[in-house]
């Protein structure tokens, strides 16, 4: 059975800091990514990271120098690690799986997580 688990989220002031992990279960994965989505907005690409050797990696400009992914191989895990926060990163984030490439798009992303919620206060 496919699980995608995150944990991690929370509610922070504007410069802010938060840690958010994903653990993969059950698939073989060549990308994991996060996606965030704001109320009424589309969900959109914000990090990714290949889990092969090379391990690149992937990132919006809004978050370049903000933001940083990496992986742990051993435990299957992901991690996005935010600083500097601004209330415009406030979503739900999630965490994705599925494309043998890397892709930005959400709808080549097969296994998804269930979400967590990030508020961040000006």
């Amino acid at each position: 059975q496919v699980q995608l688990s995150e944990s991690g989220g929370g509610a922070v002031q504007a410069g802010g800091s938060l840690r958010l992990s994903c653990a993969v279960s059950g698939v073989s994965t060549y990308i994991v990514s996060w996606f965030r989505q704001a109320p009424g907005e589309e969900r959109e690409f914000v990090a990714g990271i290949i889990m092969r050797s090379h391990g690149s990696t992937y990132y919006i400009d809004s978050v370049k120098g903000r933001f940083s992914i990496s992986r742990d191989n051993a435990k299957n895990m992901v991690i996005l690690q935010m600083n500097s926060l601004k209330p415009e990163d406030t979503a739900v984030y999630y965490c994705a799986t599925g494309p043998q490439g890397p892709s930005y798009r959400s709808n080549d992303y097969t296994y998804w997580g269930q979400g967590t919620q990030v508020t961040v206060s000006s």
